[in-house]
């Protein structure tokens, strides 16, 4: 056993002398102290320390993505810390619940102190934007002119390097795209998944003609053709890469027909883990999207229609990049393709014995 030379003291571990120390106040300074600037300071602190175990989580995961295989193992330990990353996500975005017990009058009393200083400045949250996947191609026009505005010189070439680096997305495209569900001995597993898929969406239209008259048909054909494309093209690589091209999908077609095999099977006890790693991935986003909403909705709350201490157009470009700003949107549109259970074939034993947990 390590004998402890000297005794570990808390506030000597927590390095609380610097931390408690580091909320000096710019109204204070300005010789108009503003009460609700330590609050506003305090929280945006506890932001970037939140996200720098965000960012302690999500390269560990994607360290494991590196190698050439992801046991079961690994898989595990990757669900786990992808699940710790959704349960900070919630908590962060409940930080804002405390921030807006500040009023709008109450925010003005310290405002202009903090200009150009700007939330969008931060280093550590656009990082984990490059990091998760969202590239600059992905971003609305705005918000690709703005990224990187008001930085300094060695934080924007930091996060531009990050951009040359391959991502969580990537990766994820990479691991689905290898795993050996695709192809299967003596099974036709993807000749029924045709016919099963042309047989509902029949099923569909019928009941479409049956319900809709006039223009509400129309509409509701039309929106039907739309679907029976999507799925004509999981069958026609070169319609898929069209789509891909286009901006439509993201995932590779390989690493979206794994992605729909293992949402049609998750039932089953070997895709248990693989599951759960793309309903994480998938919650990750959609925390992700309710923060960005929350972050306009209080925005709006305290400026309405100003401009935002950075320069921006405040709740306005926020509202235009939360949709936009989207990390995994190929993995909801699976549901689009997914067919009721009694319509699967059941997985023959082989197939259960020679596809395990170590599936990449």
């Amino acid at each position: 056993m390590r004998k402890n030379t000297q005794a570990c003291y808390y506030s000597d571990y927590l390095q609380l002398d610097k931390l408690l120390d580091a909320q000096a106040m710019e109204s204070e300074r300005h010789g108009n102290p503003a009460h609700d600037e330590m609050l506003f300071i305090v929280t945006h602190q506890a932001y970037e320390l939140w996200f720098k175990q965000m960012l302690h989580e999500l390269r560990s995961v994607m360290s494991l993505f590196e190698g050439e295989t992801l046991d079961d193992s690994a898989l595990a330990t990757t669900v786990h810390r992808l699940k710790r990353f959704t349960a900070i996500q919630r908590l962060v975005n409940e930080q804002i619940t405390v921030l807006e017990t500040m009023s709008p009058q109450d925010f003005l009393e310290f405002r202009d102190y903090l200009v150009p200083a700007s939330g969008f400045q931060s280093v550590q949250f656009k990082e984990l934007e490059i990091r998760l996947g969202l590239r600059r191609d992905q971003r609305t026009e705005a918000d690709r002119q703005f990224f990187y505005a008001r930085l300094k010189d060695e934080d924007r070439q930091y996060l531009l390097d990050l951009e040359q680096q391959e991502t969580l997305t990537c990766q994820l495209d990479r691991w689905l795209a290898r795993l050996p569900l695709l192809e299967f001995d003596g099974f036709a597993f993807w000749e029924h998944y045709r016919k099963a898929s042309q047989a509902m969406l029949d099923s569909d239209e019928a009941i479409i003609r049956n319900t809709f008259d006039g223009d509400d048909l129309k509409v509701q054909l039309e929106e039907l053709d739309g679907t029976r494309a999507r799925f004509a093209a999981l069958f026609d690589e070169a319609h898929y890469k069209q789509m891909r091209e286009e901006g439509q999908l993201s995932l590779s077609h390989r690493a979206l027909m794994s992605a729909l095999f293992i949402n049609l099977y998750r039932d089953e006890p070997l895709f248990h883990l693989p599951f759960q790693l793309l309903t994480t991935l998938m919650e990750i986003d959609e925390l992700f999207t309710a923060w960005r909403y929350r972050h306009v909705l209080m925005v709006q709350r305290m400026l309405g229609s100003k401009i935002g201490t950075g320069g921006s157009s405040g709740s306005d470009y926020l509202r235009r990049n939360t949709e936009a700003n989207r990390l995994f949107k190929d993995l909801y549109a699976i549901s689009t393709y997914l067919l009721p259970k009694h319509a699967l074939p059941a997985l023959p034993e082989a197939i259960k014995k020679k596809v395990g947990f170590s599936l990449g």
